[in-house]
């Protein structure tokens, strides 16, 4: 274990050998299966709330998985048991899942959650029936049945008890631009599990069909398509950002820089054009880091701005004013242990 990683524990106060190993596994597994959004939760969460946040980003994957994988029956069967063992643990009960255990006890840290959790419960199985979407409003539909309830368990998380006026309708917006650009994005890795993320319609629309996207053929129709999405995406992201200016400020960070590796990803994709039917684009990591780094000293920036207002309000404050009771100024909002 990292010395960073054990001081992010202890600032969120999960004790016992049992707990600490459980949020570490939950750690291991964002890093691994998105090691972009990892990198920006590491860098920009506040300590006392980065295993919390991703005990949740861990919990949206793993259903996610259990909603995918495997036929029908078994696929329903294996998230019944697992929302049963869920709904327990937030009645009190004992919970043996090692990835399990973790989001209960975030859940008894931040009560609130508790909502976004049932709500997640309740509205992930309608995934299990996916079969495509026929028109533009299926796929809204979708959004609003599972993909919402989906984000809300990490939008909630940040915002606790005090969600601003317009903050499900923000973040609505911006998932609907997250969740089109991640189809159009991966259409090649979905289309070789057997799915397709893409409304018929659209297709329709552009004279292609589903055996010319499963070809990979570079077509002046396959090429329009693809553009055509990923310039609804970035609309949709653009008009997202507002988001951003609701969450609370050691929120802000996060947000942005999800906002922007989104636009790095739209940009890096638009940029590939039809050959995304043969993989999927990744933004540039030196765009990347920049736009992490630069929000981390951002975030700096505005903790070391507020302490300093506050002290000259109050009159309070050391001799020196470097630092203050849990060490140097700007060690702590919005960046990593």
């Amino acid at each position: 274990m990292g010395l960073w990683w054990g001081k992010a524990l202890d600032a969120a106060r999960i004790e016992g050998a049992e707990l600490r190993a459980d949020y570490t596994r939950q750690r291991r597994i964002v890093a691994r299966y998105r090691p972009s959004a990892y990198l920006a939760t590491r860098l920009l969460v506040r300590p006392e709330h980065l295993p919390h946040l991703l005990a949740v980003t861990a919990f949206m994957h793993l259903s996610d998985n259990l909603l995918d994988s495997g036929p029908r029956e078994e696929r329903a069967a294996a998230f019944a048991r697992w929302a049963t063992q869920v709904r327990e643990g937030m009645a009190g009960g004992t919970v043996e899942h090692p990835d399990l255990r973790a989001l209960v006890h975030t859940m008894n840290v931040h009560p609130p959650l508790r909502s976004y959790v049932a709500d997640f419960l309740a509205a992930a199985p309608a995934d299990l029936d996916f079969a495509g979407f026929a028109t533009e409003a299926d796929y809204q539909s979708y959004i609003d049945a599972y993909v919402l309830p989906a984000f809300m368990l990490i939008a909630g998380l940040l915002t606790g008890e005090d969600t601003p006026a317009g903050y499900r309708e923000a973040c609505r917006t911006y998932i609907d631009g997250s969740q089109r650009l991640d189809f159009a994005n991966d259409i090649a890795e979905d289309l070789a599990e057997g799915r397709l993320n893409l409304p018929q319609e659209t297709l329709d629309a552009f004279a292609v069909t589903r055996a010319d996207l499963e070809s990979a053929r570079d077509t002046p129709g396959t090429r329009a398509l693809l553009a055509h999405v990923l310039g609804q995406a970035r609309e949709s992201l653009a008009a997202g950002r507002p988001l951003a200016d609701l969450v609370p400020p050691d929120g802000r960070p996060l947000f942005r820089a999800m906002i922007g590796v989104e636009d790095l990803t739209a940009e890096a994709a638009l940029a590939k054009g039809a050959a995304l039917l043969r993989g999927p684009a990744r933004p540039p990591l030196p765009s990347t880091l920049k736009l992490l780094f630069g929000e981390r000293a951002r975030a700096k920036r505005s903790v070391v701005k507020t302490e300093n207002e506050t002290e000259n309000e109050t009159g309070t404050g050391n001799e020196t004013g470097t630092e203050n009771e849990t060490g140097p100024v700007g060690s702590r909002g919005g960046a990593r242990p």
